[in-house]
């Protein structure tokens, strides 16, 4: 059995509590990014934006903080939410590693949103904020492209964020 770093065993780890972002184009398509830190030797490195929500943090607000901070641009509207958390457990070797040892994976709130801008808004490197850049590449995708690209323990969150925004990507 894994254990994080103060000991606990998994199954007694808290969720973090996260947003994603399904950011969707006039073609309806999807925004991925190239995640820069890949787990070993992974070849799934692209994924949605999504983050964490601060303490008081509204998950709505959450989430545009996120885009802008991931992909340098705020340029979108909201149009969609999940249904309900969404969660993912962390492989059992990154337990204790990722998400700085306290937690066992994530309850994720997910936003679809339409983006209102164009490709040249995008700022992937030099994220406002003076946050670090998450991404090295960005690209638009199908959103069957996408649940391929995804690592595969968050697969079937994927596939529940497609299920559920089907509406605004037909």
């Amino acid at each position: 059995m894994t254990f994080s770093r103060d000991g606990a065993a998994p199954q007694l780890l808290p969720y973090r509590p996260c947003v994603g972002v399904v950011l969707i184009n006039a073609e309806r398509k999807v925004w991925i990014g190239k995640r820069r830190e890949r787990f070993d030797t992974q070849t799934q490195s692209w994924q949605m934006p999504q983050g964490g929500i601060d303490r008081g943090e509204d998950p709505a607000i959450a989430a545009l903080r996120e885009l802008a901070e991931e992909t340098g641009t705020g340029n979108a509207e909201i149009i969609g939410r999940t249904d309900d958390w969404l969660t993912y457990d962390l492989p059992p070797e990154r337990v204790g590693i990722a998400l700085k040892g306290r937690y066992r994976g994530q309850k994720q709130i997910w936003f679809a949103m339409r983006y209102l801008g164009g490709d040249s808004d995008f700022n992937i490197l030099e994220p406002p904020g003076g946050h670090k850049p998450e991404f090295d590449d960005w690209r638009w995708a199908d959103a069957q492209e996408v649940i391929e690209l995804i690592v595969p323990f968050k697969q079937p969150v994927y596939k529940a964020v497609f299920e559920q925004f089907r509406p605004y990507l037909a």
